[in-house]
Order: C-alpha cells, then structure tokens, then sequence
C-alpha cells in the first residue's frame, strides 16, 4: 500500500478537520485559521496530522513530530484513524528501556519534587520528609556553587530525601550528588558521559514532543514534562500546555518516571496526577506558604494517595 492511498487528496482538508475535531476539547492551545496546505513532497497521512496539530496550537516542530508518528502509526495498523491520537513509543521512534546507554534508574514515583533556592531550604525540606529535591543554586562564582552544593549533599545525608542539583553537574559528581537535573539548553554543554560515568542519576526538562524526543535519545533517569499551568517563576519560551496534553505525553513517555512542574499547588493536584504522573515539582507552593513544613506533608501526603495505580510500583529504585 503506498503512502499516499490511506487519504484521497480530496479528502484531505475533511481528514484534517477530523483531527481537530476529536481532540481540540482536550489538547488544543490556541485557534489557528482552518488552511490547508498540500505538498507533494511528504505522504498525505503526515500531511493532514501536520496541518491538524498546527491548528490545535502545537509549534511547528512539534507537529512535525507528531504527524511522522501518525504516519507510522497508520502503515503500523495498516489505517488511518482521525480518533486515535499516536501514544505508541516505537512510532515516536522511541525505543524500550533500559538501554546501553541508559541513566542510572531512579524510583518510578519520585512524590513531591520540591525546587529550592539554596542548601538552606534543601536542609529544611529534607527534614520536613520531602522525598525529592532540587537545588536550583543561581551563582557564576564557582566557589559559592560548589559550597551550595557540598552543603545541601550533606544536608540530606541522614534523611531518606534524593537530591538532584540543577545545571552545576561537575559540582553535583564532586560532593557525590544522587543526580543532576539538565534544561534543554545545557545538554550539549554538560559531560554526560561524566554524569553517567559517575553513577548519578539525570533528569531533563521537556516541553512538548520535539524535545520529549530528543532527550529520549540519552536514556535519560526521569523526564519534566511542563509548564502545565502558567507560571511567573521563569520565562517558558512556549506556551503552559495543560493537563490534557500532559495526559498525552505521559501515555507516550509511560516507561519513565515522570515529573510535571509549572504553576502547580494543592487544588490542581488531583487534575495533574490523574494524568499519570509520579511526582509534581512545586517551587512556590512551598517557598511562599506560610508553614512550608505543614505544606510540605499536605502535598506529599495528597500526592501520595493520587498516584496512579498501575504506573506505581511497590519497591523503589535507589
């Protein structure tokens, strides 16, 4: 069956619609004028998913991403099917872990996640029972980073809390750090080979499909999926994608353990969990409550009784 035979030409803006049709309650972001634009260059399936996704909102590169996967979803099922949005790894091109080149593993469910400032909030959550942290240290004098990462490494020592520093990797191998938490922006700056090398355990940002992809490619210990929700802490380059499509990419990305982080506190929690998530990252909702200790447990606790049945497991990874 050739490319091209899954949809008549004269078929293709009604295939497009279709798409648009059946998922803009839950994955649209923004309305786009109904075009469409017809290429002989790229088969039709890919074609219409492309022009679909970009009328729900998604940028360019990833629609382009999902429409590759919704043509190798229908040569896979030997259809076409507007109702079926690509959730299936191997049309992503994603592979089954673990993997040579795999990460260190880390638990599937990581709970509250909590992003603080300095080793002086890591010691305070991390006495108060947070289970993940996230030192987010901002310096440019090494001396002061390495200090903040010494001291927040052994301010988890006696606590069962795992602590991952953000950016500063070579300062996380040193002080002995469970793991290291990378933006897009610094994979091709930061020695993953030494990370890896090292035994710590790495995390990476995401923020829609393209990069979901592309950090798939390192085998990464857990993925952030965010801005779920609008956030003022940090200036996001694409727009807060919603719970829908977090439902999305945590059916694509099932395998690892995942994380979603932006403009999230207690009353969205149940929303942001039913997705199947295994933790939530929080950075104001504890920073700025007037008894970070009493709101600590109030998350983790909630968290904890939200997870997702079947993507929790018994035994932890540590």
């Amino acid at each position: 069956m050739s490319n091209d035979s899954f949809i008549k030409p004269k078929d293709h803006e009604a295939a497009v619609q279709a798409i648009v049709n059946a998922h803009q309650s839950t994955l649209a972001l923004s309305a786009i004028p109904p075009t469409f634009s017809h290429s002989g260059l790229e088969p039709a399936v890919y074609q219409v998913a492309r022009q679909a996704c970009l009328r729900l909102g998604f940028i360019d590169k990833d629609a382009a991403c999902v429409a590759r996967a919704w043509q190798n979803q229908t040569e896979r099922t030997g259809h076409f099917d507007a109702l079926q949005w690509p959730i299936e790894p191997l049309d992503f091109g994603i592979q089954p872990l673990p993997r040579a080149n795999s990460f260190a593993a880390c638990p599937q469910q990581l709970g509250l996640y909590a992003v603080l400032p300095d080793a002086a909030w890591v010691a305070r959550m991390a006495q108060a029972g947070v289970p993940t942290l996230q030192l987010r240290f901002k310096s440019n004098d090494p001396a002061a980073i390495n200090r903040e990462v010494l001291s927040a490494v052994q301010a988890v020592k006696d606590t069962d809390a795992l602590l991952f520093i953000n950016d500063h990797w070579q300062a996380a191998i040193d002080a002995g750090a469970y793991g290291v938490h990378l933006g897009q922006e610094d994979i091709d700056t930061a020695d993953l080979d030494a990370i890896r090398q090292a035994g710590l355990r790495l995390g990476l940002s995401t923020h829609g499909y393209a990069e979901m992809c592309l950090a798939d490619t390192y085998a990464p210990s857990y993925m952030a999926m965010g801005a779920v929700f609008p956030t003022t802490l940090k200036r996001m380059v694409t727009a807060a994608q919603g719970t829908g499509r977090l439902h999305a990419y945590a059916q694509l990305l099932r395998e690892y353990p995942l994380v979603a982080i932006g403009g999230i506190d207690f009353a969205r929690l149940p929303e942001v969990m039913g997705s199947g998530v295994g933790s939530v990252a929080v950075v104001r909702a504890l920073i700025a409550a007037n008894n970070p200790e009493a709101e600590a447990i109030r998350l983790s606790d909630a968290i904890h009784k939200l997870s997702h049945p079947i993507r929790a497991k018994k035994q932890a990874i540590i």
